[in-house]
């Protein structure tokens, strides 16, 4: 490995233990709002087990969302934004296949 490329390394590594132990800020980070799952499913129409099916996760988990006990996250987050922004192009989408059957 070249010397320089090392050195980078474990300099970004350091750094990161530094923003790990508070010792260091971060040099950005980033702010998620909430989601409010029970608005988007009502956008939708649907029942909270059609719409656990349709984000492909278990109904117990959508309850837990909606009841605020858990929160989405990552890909399920961004499902939700992109289902609230645009309810029926989603539902479209995610069941294309069946649509075309």
């Amino acid at each position: 490995m070249d010397e320089k490329l090392f050195d980078e390394l474990t300099a970004s590594i350091r750094e990161a233990g530094a923003i790990k132990r508070g010792r260091k800020k971060p040099s950005r980070s980033f702010e998620f709002e909430d989601v409010d799952v029970q608005a988007v499913r009502a956008k939708t129409g649907l029942s909270q087990s059609q719409f656990a099916t349709l984000l492909g996760v278990s109904p117990a988990t959508l309850k837990n969302w909606e009841q605020g006990r858990r929160h989405p996250t990552g890909p399920a987050r961004a499902l939700l934004r992109i289902v609230s922004a645009k309810p029926r192009l989603a539902l479209e989408a995610l069941h294309a296949d069946r649509l075309a059957a």
